[in-house]
């Protein structure tokens, strides 16, 4: 989850709010409130300060995020009502000064939002998301801010700034056009509203997602525990006992926990149980079922960029995408579609070969995982369970840092418990230095182990990041997973897949560490675009340096055999078809249900004929469901941009194979230097398609994409 954004504010509105015309600044109870609140004070402490998560009260979030707004309102109203004539250091470097004061109390927000969620915190947070919507939708409908905006992007002046500061300017400009700018009266009364409306609808989706992680849970006991390796019987039997029933064995409603139990457990009804529960999140019916809220926000959406001009939202959504048109996203996933679901074929085919034996004529969606794990054993004698004995958290966690070294040159020292204050006991924190000068970058937040009140999936953020405009700042990037703790003193063993999302995630944390922009806006990049440094990231896993270094097996500390090694890296395509075919239904779902008429729209109904008419393979279903699609309906940042992470991968692949060709390979240093360069540092100063092409010498295609796939390549690329 991030900040709300200044240039585009309501792509978050789940952190976004408003105020009643800034009435809660002349409360003399609430200024009174706010003079010792650790929400709202400064940062204090060693690295340039730091969150004082050890201080502060969930009571203090409500006054602090009041206070920050009413702060925040008066800069953006001194800035609007300068009598000076607008440049662009009164206009735009104030408007990138302004609210730094409420840009901390949103990294509480953040954390109890998602790390430490609570029903107290959902009760502030369902109270105040409207009017944090109503707060940015009164900036961005500020007439005279935007007036000295567009007179600044008019002017003259305009070609005289720096690259970076022209891109500044002419997002901020387009930012606010896109964001309702220019409309008036009733239609600027009925924009603020509906971003209202969707920041309580975005909200109580994703409180009813949480709902059902949290309140199906599927117990079992040890005669029905066949198939399932020992380690992750420890963490279930540890997870139950957390829960209140030792001596059994729990099964999470997080995708860590529901994953691997899918993938070894014999018990074909417990599967298809566990399986249930999973897919089923936010349709279950009932108080927490999403389905109405999925249909309101789907027309709000709609009706909201009419008001623009748009014809449907995914045309709005995508204007400011790298890939600029719905067309020019449906195109490429058009591309790969028919190729991953024939993989499909052929995967089940392999699978009732073996299922067979067992009486199963057909592969349902609880069975794929279980017999794709056979064919996996069968076809390259993998067994992922044996690969897991060599993916220790911990030793993860030190080969990520050993590549940040060779890449970055970033230095990674623990900080001494105490002396940087967390939110739970089990965040750590790292100090990041340059390697050779000793020069401090920044602090690295881990939060890696799921727990009652933590949404599921892995995720990074920053608590700051770098800017030069005002002096330099340093960088608190954080990482969140849901790994299941085991019992205490045992290394907690994960998938290959859970290795490469904790990789993914770690370049996340890796480009906000390497930025060298100068206004924070610039930090924040174009979705279909954020994803490529981080997926590229992945691809680090399995190098040689990084397997024959930290792949040890947690019992013998051996290194990984070269057989082993050997059936990894031969196996890499293997099940492609399941994972490209789960995301890209996923992807496409979301690309046309935001660009139809949703009038009359009936999500449940949508997604089924939808998927049918895409000959949807009925032994897969969408990686995320519409109803706990929380990507594309607990905010914005997502909705019409799922297709993103492809659109990324097309980079990524071209990217890797740049890699892999160099004199170096993946550690060549011109390459990384190169990589940091053009790909990481210059985070959004630099329009991604400019960058791409001064690191790789030319634009990508998807040729690398299908040959790392092993897809053919379609005929008219």
């Amino acid at each position: 989850m991030m900040k709300p954004l200044k240039i585009l504010p309501l792509i978050i509105p789940s952190l976004a709010i408003g105020f009643a015309s800034g009435s809660f600044a002349k409360d003399p109870k609430a200024a009174h409130t706010i003079e010792n609140n650790q929400v709202f004070a400064p940062w204090t402490g060693p690295y340039q300060g730091v969150p004082a998560f050890d201080k502060v009260k969930l009571s203090e979030l409500k006054p602090a995020l009041e206070q920050g707004m009413a702060k925040n309102m008066a800069e953006i109203e001194a800035i609007a009502n300068n009598p000076e004539a607008p440049t662009f250091a009164n206009t735009l470097e104030a408007y990138e000064a302004a609210g730094k004061d409420l840009d901390r109390v949103f990294t509480y927000w953040t954390i109890w939002s998602s790390n430490m969620s609570s029903p107290e915190f959902r009760e502030i947070r369902s109270e105040m998301s409207p009017k944090i919507s109503a707060f940015y939708s009164k900036i961005t409908q500020n007439k005279k801010l935007f007036a000295r905006i567009k007179a600044v992007y008019e002017s003259d002046a305009m070609k005289n700034l720096r690259p970076d500061q022209q891109r500044l300017l002419e997002k901020t400009y387009l930012g606010f056009k896109r964001s309702g700018a220019e409309l008036t009266g009733e239609k600027a009364k009925r924009y603020s509203e509906i971003n209202q409306r969707l920041s309580q609808l975005q909200n109580q989706f994703s409180n009813n997602v949480l709902a059902d992680e949290e309140g199906y849970v599927t117990f079992f006991s040890k005669d029905q525990s066949a198939g399932l390796p020992e380690s992750y019987l420890s963490a279930a039997a540890s997870s139950a006992k957390a829960k209140g029933k030792e001596g059994q064995y729990a099964v999470s409603n997080t995708r860590s926990s529901m994953s691997p139990f899918l993938t070894y457990a014999d018990n074909r009804e417990l599967r298809k149980q566990v399986w249930t529960n999973y897919y089923s999140r936010g349709d279950n019916g009932g108080e927490h079922d999403n389905n109405a809220i999925i249909a309101e926000i789907l027309k709000l959406r709609h009706e909201r960029v009419g008001l623009l001009g748009y014809k449907d939202y995914a045309s709005w959504q995508l204007e400011s995408r790298m890939a600029g048109k719905p067309e020019n996203a449906m195109k490429l996933m058009e591309a790969v579609w028919p190729a991953a679901i024939a993989r499909v074929d052929e995967e089940i085919a392999d699978m009732l070969e073996i299922a067979k034996a067992d009486g199963v004529k057909n592969i349902e969606p609880w069975d794929y995982r279980y017999y794709a794990e056979k064919v996996r054993k069968a076809k390259y004698d993998l067994n992922s369970d044996e690969v897991k004995q060599y993916l220790q958290l911990g030793k993860l966690r030190d080969a990520m840092f050993y590549v940040a070294d060779r890449l970055f040159n970033f230095k990674f020292t623990a900080v001494a418990e105490g002396t940087v204050p967390v939110f739970h006991p089990d965040v750590k924190v790292w100090e990041v230095t340059d390697k050779t000068t000793g020069k401090h970058i920044g602090l690295w937040y881990l939060d890696p182990f799921a727990r009652k009140g933590k949404r599921s999936g892995a995720w990074a953020v920053s608590y700051r990041s770098h800017t030069d405009f005002q002096g330099k700042t340093n960088v608190l990037s954080s990482n969140n997973s849901n790994f299941v703790k085991g019992e205490p003193g045992q290394p907690v063993l994960i998938s290959w897949d859970d290795a490469e999302t904790y990789f993914h995630e770690f370049g996340h944390a890796l480009h906000a560490l390497s930025s060298n922009v100068a206004y924070p806006s610039q930090n924040r990049g174009v979705r279909d675009y954020t994803e490529f440094q981080s997926q590229l990231l992945e691809h680090w896993l399995s190098t040689d340096e990084v397997i024959d270094k930290y792949l040890r097996h947690y019992k013998t500390g051996e290194p990984m055999p070269a057989e082993l090694i050997a059936k990894i890296k031969k196996a890499a395509s293997f099940n492609e078809g399941f994972g490209t075919t789960e995301y890209l239904a996923s992807a496409l779902i979301d690309m046309k249900l935001h660009s139809v008429d949703p009038s009359n729209i009936d999500p449940d109904k949508f997604e089924r004929e939808t998927l049918a008419k895409m000959n949807m393979p009925s032994a897969i279903v969408m990686r995320h469901r519409t109803p706990h699609f929380s990507h594309i309906f607990s905010s914005e940042g997502y909705a019409a941009s799922y297709y993103g992470y492809l659109w990324a991968e097309v980079l990524t692949a071209d990217a890797a194979e740049a890699f892999a060709n160099a004199p170096g390979g993946f550690y060549d240093k011109a390459m990384a230097k190169k990589l940091v360069d053009h790909l990481f540092s210059v985070r959004d100063a630099v329009p991604p398609a400019e960058a791409y092409v001064k690191f790789r010498g030319r634009e990508a295609n998807i040729e690398a994409l299908m040959r790392l796939r092993n897809f053919p390549i379609p005929k008219n690329n």
